[in-house]
């Protein structure tokens, strides 16, 4: 199987990149994020067409989740247990999904930007990291054989070779020690990085601003990643970052992210 994550910075914009890339690039499962629409305005019979069956979660023309899959999509959940809201909100924000593909638990996951450090939204973010720390621990203790694949935009550069340059980053958020400790939670709960050891850094990133030449001057940040339990740690045969989907005319910020498993 096939497996990738993307964050697409809006589906509607890109779609037709999307729908080539997979024909392309051979996908069996595709985690999307910052689908940026509703559900009826998610489009999914292009997808149809190729095959693929989708599940969706989007309110409104912010965040936005989803999973493509043209190998079953079953037990699709909106949102995981304990996932926090934001501020006074009472509706959960549209950035979980979680589907089973090919026997595989995949999740899509768009965890919160944090905006600044001090700001109420990092909070946000690191409660919402905790909560999801939480519950994937429980499902593994459940099930310690589970295959289960958290796919998605992390906001977080776990370590300083995943920026291009960490002075740069210096009282910024995404490499904040207690963003960094909060990644870490999750991996120390049994999910491993599946894509590190195939694509070794420094200079391996997900994501280039738009802003300042970010992607010719290479100035990118790694945080996207695909974190899996043991049982599919174990599946894993490879993985790559697809750079070359960031080139070109109206491409999103970040790159696709792919792993391969037996």
């Amino acid at each position: 199987m096939r497996l990738a994550t993307w964050n697409v910075n809006s589906i509607r914009a890109r779609v037709d990149r999307v729908a080539a890339w997979l024909q392309r690039s051979d996908v069996d499962v595709l985690a999307v994020q910052e689908t940026k629409c509703r559900d009826d305005q998610f489009p999914t019979e292009r997808f149809a067409e190729l095959g693929y069956e989708v599940a969706h979660a989007g309110l409104s023309q912010w965040n936005g989740v989803a999973v493509l899959s043209r190998v079953g999509l079953d037990d699709v959940e909106v949102g995981f247990p304990g996932q926090p809201c934001w501020a006074e909100q009472t509706e959960v924000e549209a950035r979980a999904l979680g589907a089973t593909c090919g026997g595989v638990r995949v999740w899509s996951l768009y965890v919160p930007n944090g905006r600044a450090l001090g700001d109420p939204h990092l909070d946000y973010k690191l409660d919402w990291l905790a909560a999801l720390r939480e519950t994937g621990a429980r499902w593994l203790a459940q099930d310690p054989q589970a295959p289960v694949a958290l796919c998605g935009d992390w906001n977080v550069a776990p370590t300083d070779e995943d920026v291009w340059d960490v002075a740069v980053f210096t009282d910024s958020t995404h490499v904040s020690p207690a963003e960094r400790a909060a990644f870490a939670a999750v991996v120390d709960a049994g999910y491993a990085d599946l894509v590190r050891p195939h694509a070794p850094g420094p200079g391996v990133y997900t994501y280039w601003d738009y802003k300042q030449l970010r992607f010719p001057r290479r100035e990118g940040m790694r945080i996207d990643f695909v974190l899996g339990s043991p049982a599919l740690a174990a599946r894993v045969e490879g993985a790559f970052v697809d750079r070359e989907e960031r080139k070109g005319k109206g491409a999103s910020d970040h790159a696709p992210v792919v792993v391969d498993l037996r």
